[in-house]
């Protein structure tokens, strides 16, 4: 008999039924070790609530979060919840005995990060932070290619996460726009993780950081008829360096919610003297692969659903986010088995805290239009 990994969710929302889908598909994965298992939901809205009857093995649903903790039924929690609730309820999952699954970014800011970051270290208990598109095949073979020293000496690396739905001004405000729900770091802390995640796992962390941050849309439609404020920022672009093999090599950061002609492309791009790797989300099923001989050419590959922990599925068809995001708990069941051996994990406390002191440097780089140094 498997072990078993009996979840609740704490914000039933876009991510929260997400996740039981996830579960729901748990069974496609071949040779798990671990079974999976919605138990409970806790959501302020009867309609989301509503949403979850249709999953069988639910046994509670609930709009109090502390009734959820304290069912005996539970051991860990996914949270997916607005950024200034973050802090609240991790420590009280973290309180109430349970492992936690928290989304990004760990906190509205770095003092709260740092907080969760010391309860998780205090409690013992197994704690991840939500990052999914690294998980993708086309990013497991940038992982692999990088990891192979074939590049020769590293001239820059890119990474970053663009959406254009922002571009209209008449699209009616929601809490993401707001800084007293979603923090001073705006799109950094709503996207910057994604951008982070595998830069600080290769063990590429700034040593400094320019800021050009960008608040276009000042207000926006209250959905009432009226006008509300619109205060956060809508693009970043973090200009920095890490230190490779004893030498500085410039890395950029792109967080855009304001990116003309892009839907939700995240991309990594990695250049070196003899060799390179891009992906993107745009081209799924595409990696592309530099090569310096004596003429220089970009090869394409065509990728298939060659993921990290096997599925059912076949290996011609392309993967998409569902299969990331069921990926990315896979990850999280495995190590928290401790059976992940040396396949990709899911952000630690640890990295999570080391994007927000990327993000607070590049707020104090911006209002001081000067690089800052990075600890």
């Amino acid at each position: 008999m498997k072990p078993k990994m009996r979840l609740g969710i704490i914000g039933g929302g876009l991510m929260g039924r997400e996740a039981a889908s996830a579960f729901g598909r748990w069974f496609v994965l071949e040779n798990m070790p671990v079974q999976a298992e919605l138990v409970a939901v806790c959501d302020l809205q009867e309609k989301l609530l509503d949403w979850f009857q249709q999953v069988p093995t639910v046994k509670l649903l609930t709009k109090d979060y502390k009734a959820l903790l304290a069912s005996p039924d539970v051991d860990v929690v996914y949270v997916a919840v607005p950024h200034d609730l973050h802090e609240a309820i991790y420590l009280d999952v973290l309180n109430a005995g349970k492992d936690l699954l928290a989304e990004k970014p760990f906190g509205i800011d770095l003092r709260a990060a740092r907080s969760i970051r010391d309860a998780a270290a205090k409690s013992g208990r197994f704690v991840r932070c939500s990052s999914e598109f690294p998980f993708l095949p086309g990013v497991q073979r940038v992982l692999q290619a990088v990891r192979s020293g074939k590049f020769g000496k590293l001239l820059e690396i890119r990474s970053g996460f663009h959406h254009s739905s922002d571009l209209d001004p008449t699209k009616p405000i929601n809490w993401k726009r707001q800084t007293k729900h979603c923090g001073d770091v705006g799109v950094m802390g709503d996207l910057g993780m994604h951008t982070v995640h595998v830069p600080f796992r290769l063990g590429w962390k700034p040593l400094r950081v320019y800021a050009q941050l960008q608040k276009i849309y000042t207000q926006r439609p209250d959905g009432k008829g009226g006008m509300a404020a619109c205060d956060t920022w809508d693009n970043a672009m973090l200009h920095t360096e890490v230190r490779v093999d004893g030498a500085e090599v410039p890395m950029r950061l792109e967080q855009k919610r304001l990116a003309p002609g892009e839907m939700n492309t995240w991309y990594i791009e990695v250049l070196g003297t003899d060799g390179g790797v891009k992906f993107s989300t745009k081209e799924p099923k595409t990696l592309w692969t530099f090569e310096r001989a004596k003429e220089q050419y970009w090869q394409r590959t065509d990728l298939g659903h060659q993921m990290a922990f096997p599925t059912i599925t076949g290996g011609i068809f392309e993967a998409g986010f569902p299969d990331c995001f069921l990926q990315m708990w896979a990850a999280y069941a495995a190590e928290r088995a401790g059976v992940l051996g040396d396949r990709f994990g899911c952000v630690t406390p640890d990295e999570a805290v080391a994007s927000h002191e990327l993000f607070a440097a590049a707020l104090e780089s911006h209002v001081k239009k000067t690089v800052v140094p990075l600890a």
